[in-house]
């Protein structure tokens, strides 16, 4: 296989911080490199320098064996490679053609833009990829899925000889994640090189055929992807076997049903959910994207309304028609967006870590006692193995494992008797992952009742002692443990009578 990338010796320093440390490795031709580590590993500081996003203070870039040096991504865009950033960088009030060329667009003598010609050739473009989007559309019209593929649409219309994704997949459905594996395939056979990011190792498995692990700022280690299991390339990035990711349950779940919702409904959203939580469950809620999974835990915290139903903890029935009602009642909820709904990503650890709780903390008089709140924020830094150089430090600068650890121990202050946490673990590498998990063990442990949303199968059915399905906003399933498997809760999410579907299988097991 041709070589046309190489990157030799590269280190990087920031403040206190070596992020990259004499990193050299080559991609091939047509070849899909995954690059895996935890967060801080290193993988997106080195992507950014080849990028043209940063400047190495030493180790050179090779491009088709010729030695380049980038002073901007623009630089690195005109020689071959292009980068999609995790954060998207597209204009939400331009048309779906104006974001995919930007600075690019068809112009004549004068500089006037040739708007014809402009939604013409994004028409063409989109065609290639058989995806039907409008050219005219207003970008902030589309879905967070929509917009994602966009961003990489945008990225690929450069004609790049390398191409460099981060966490593509962190705001895809599953369909729109087929969508995209299947035009990196595409791009593949065109002869374009791909360096692949990402926290989900089962993606690793289905993209891939390159595989390369950092850990602190290091390269560890590449392979074949059919060379090695999830279990290797966990211990390459922790440095450590994790033989159990999920953990194990401790105590019993206890039989008192606690928490009880009853005929929740929002019209056109979700419809008559009922369901009850026991002290100590860990209980998950599986769907497809657009379920109404997420919609139900935001309206029993009372940050979206619903029309009609009731809640009730410890047998009486509570009103809750803001978040700070459901506070009072002990109900905590973590939403899946960290960044723009769950931390104020400008404001320190400290002040985070106490928002929802800060009652705890003021005298009659309403002065803060910062002595308290500084020896609060101190045990919960500890508890919660968040890893920051000083509790003054704006969560925006921490990883995002430790930032969904902040987020955890900002809910904890409230000594919560019901904890609705949704997608718990998105954007959070492995090792902070097992550190999550562990953590909603042990407030199961203790009595208290889990609210799991995700779209992660495999965690749902690793944590969860019970799981409720659901379809088009209305609850199609529920599962004990001993039930668990994909293939049934794909067949509830997907709105397919699960009882029909096993009376075929049991046919044919009996006729094999």
């Amino acid at each position: 296989m041709d070589e046309v990338l190489r990157a030799e010796n590269i280190t990087k320093s920031f403040p206190g911080v070596l992020a990259v440390d004499n990193v050299s490795f080559s991609l091939g031709k047509g070849e899909i490199l995954a690059l895996i580590g935890e967060n801080g590993a290193g993988k997106s500081t080195l992507t950014l320098i080849l990028g043209g996003v940063l400047k190495p203070d030493q180790g050179r870039i090779l491009l088709e064996g010729k030695p380049v040096m980038f002073s901007s991504p623009n630089d690195a865009i005109r020689d071959g490679i292009s980068m999609v950033f995790q954060e998207l960088s597209l204009v939400g009030s331009l048309s779906v053609a104006e974001n995919i060329f930007a600075n690019r667009q068809p112009v004549g003598r004068i500089g006037n833009i040739h708007w014809g010609d402009l939604y013409q050739q994004t028409s063409e473009f989109l065609n290639i990829f058989d995806l039907s989007l409008d050219p005219y559309k207003p970008v902030k019209y589309l879905s967070m899925g929509q917009q994602q593929i966009l961003e990489i649409l945008k990225a690929i219309s450069t004609n790049p000889k390398v191409l460099i994704l981060d966490e593509p997949t962190s705001s895809l459905t599953e369909s729109e994640t087929d969508y995209l594996f299947e035009n990196i395939r595409k791009l593949q056979q065109q002869g374009i090189s791909i360096i692949y990011i990402t926290h989900k190792l089962s993606e690793v498995f289905q993209i891939a055929s390159q595989v390369m692990v950092m850990r602190d700022g290091k390269y560890i280690g590449m392979q074949e992807v059919h060379q090695v299991s999830e279990t290797d390339l966990v211990a390459m990035m922790v440095g450590r076997q994790i033989t159990n990711l999920y953990g194990g349950s401790g105590k019993p779940v206890q039989k008192e049903k606690y928490f009880q919702v009853e005929g929740l409904s929002r019209k056109g959203i979700f419809q008559d959910i009922s369901f009850y939580l026991r002290r100590g469950e860990i209980l998950g809620f599986a769907g497809l994207v657009g379920a109404g999974r997420t919609q139900v835990g935001r309206a029993i915290f009372g940050i979206d309304p619903h029309d009609n139903g009731r809640v009730f903890l410890n047998g009486n029935e509570i009103s809750v028609s803001r978040p700070l009602d459901a506070i009072k009642n002990g109900i905590a909820y973590l939403t899946e967006d960290r960044k723009g709904q769950g931390l104020f990503v400008n404001m320190s650890v400290r002040d985070n870590i106490v928002a929802p709780s800060l009652r705890r903390f003021t005298s009659f008089e309403g002065f803060l006692n910062y002595r308290r709140i500084e020896n609060f924020v101190d045990d919960a830094i500890e508890q919660f193995s968040i890893a920051t150089p000083s509790f003054t430090k704006k969560i925006n600068n921490l990883s995002g494992g430790n930032q969904q650890k902040c987020l955890i121990a900002m809910w904890m202050g409230i000594n919560p008797q019901v904890i609705i946490f949704d997608e718990p673990t998105r954007g959070v590498d492995i090792g902070a992952r097992a550190e999550i998990y562990q953590k909603l063990r042990d407030f199961a442990m203790v009595g208290t009742g889990v609210i799991m949303v995700s779209s992660d199968l495999p965690e749902l059915i690793g944590m969860c002692d019970r799981i409720i399905i659901m379809h088009e906003g209305r609850i199609t399933g529920e599962l004990n443990r001993r039930d668990f498997s994909q293939e049934r809760i794909m067949g509830y999410a997907a709105g397919i009578e699960y009882e029909s579907a096993s009376k075929n299988s049991k046919k044919g097991t009996d006729h094999g």
